[in-house]
C-alpha cells in the first residue's frame, strides 16, 4: 500500500526518484510553455496572414495550430503523472517559455513563416535538452513524448523553411 504524504495524498512510487521527477517536470513545464506560446503565435498568424500566399498559409497554419493544441494536453498530463502541477497561466507560460510572444503588429507572410521556423526549432531544442535527463532516469514515457515532439517540430520547421528557399 502506498504511503500517505500530506493530507491523504499517496506517495508516488513509479521507479523514478523524487529528485528526477521534479527535474523532469520542470523541463516539461518549459516544453509546455514553449508549445503553448507557439500555438498562440501560429493561431494568430492563421487569423492575420495576408497576401498572395494567403490561402496556402491560412490552411497550413490551421493544421499546425491544431497539432500544437492537441500536443499541450499530453505534456501537461505527463507533468501531473510525475506528481507536479502543470503551469497554465499566461504569466507562468511567459516566465517559462524560451519563445517571444507574437508580435503586436502582424508581420508580412514570409516573416510569419520565419518566426514559425524559429519557434519550431526552439521547441525542438527545449525537448532535446530534456531528453538526456528522462533517459538517465529511466523515464520512458517522457522520452517517448519528447521523441514524438521532436519529430513534429523538426519536420514542421523543415516544411516551413522550404517556403523561404528561392
Amino acid at each position: 500500500m502506498a504511503k500517505l504524504h500530506g493530507k491523504n495524498a499517496p506517495s508516488i512510487s513509479i521507479g523514478i526518484s523524487d529528485k528526477d521527477r521534479t527535474a523532469i517536470s520542470k523541463g516539461l513545464s518549459h516544453l509546455l510553455a514553449d508549445t503553448y506560446t507557439l500555438y498562440l503565435t501560429t493561431h494568430n498568424f492563421h487569423w492575420n496572414v495576408t497576401g498572395p500566399m494567403f490561402n496556402t498559409l491560412h490552411f497550413m497554419f490551421m493544421g499546425q495550430y491544431t497539432e500544437l493544441w492537441n500536443a499541450v494536453d499530453p505534456v501537461a498530463e505527463r507533468i501531473r503523472s510525475l506528481g507536479h502541477p502543470a503551469p497554465g497561466s499566461y504569466a507562468q507560460f511567459s516566465s517559462l517559455a524560451s519563445l517571444p510572444d507574437v508580435p503586436a503588429t502582424p508581420p508580412k507572410a514570409l516573416d510569419m513563416v520565419r518566426i514559425l521556423v524559429e519557434g519550431h526549432e526552439a521547441v525542438a531544442r527545449t525537448a532535446r535538452e530534456l531528453f538526456p535527463l528522462a533517459e538517465k532516469a529511466g523515464d520512458q514515457p517522457t522520452a517517448d513524448l519528447l521523441t514524438q515532439r521532436l519529430t513534429v517540430h523538426e519536420k514542421t520547421a523543415w516544411m516551413l523553411r522550404s517556403l523561404l528557399e528561392e
